[in-house]
């Protein structure tokens, strides 16, 4: 069973920062992906970033050169770094762990960010 728990989520201002964690936990291979992605209402969920075991990563383009997704491999932990945010990055963030070697692909329950003044 695998189970990953955010944090991080709030409400900021215009122009702010928040660092979004995601530790995952269970049975994990070596071999993964993990990343975020984000629903706002109305719209359809969608990838923000996601980051390989190896490094290799993939932004979004409404979100490259503002967020920054990284991980700490030895914790199955990934952070997701935003800067800058607009109020059209708010959404409920999920995190999102692929064991694409295997087919299994687990979901957060996720954490909301809320970008307003």
């Amino acid at each position: 069973q695998v189970q990953l728990v955010e944090s991080g989520g709030g409400l900021v201002q215009p122009g702010g920062s928040l660092r979004l964690s995601c530790a995952a936990s269970g049975s994990i291979s070596s071999v993964n992906r993990m990343g975020w992605y984000r629903q706002a209402p109305g719209k359809q969920r969608e990838m923000v970033a996601r980051m390989a075991v190896g490094g290799f990563t993939n932004y979004a383009d409404s979100v490259k050169g503002r967020f920054t997704i990284s991980r700490d491999n030895a914790k199955n932990t990934a952070y997701l770094q935003m800067n800058s945010l607009k109020p059209e990055d708010t959404a409920v963030y999920y995190c999102n762990l692929d064991l694409y070697n295997l087919g299994r692909n687990y979901w957060g329950e996720g954490t909301q960010v809320t970008v307003s003044s």
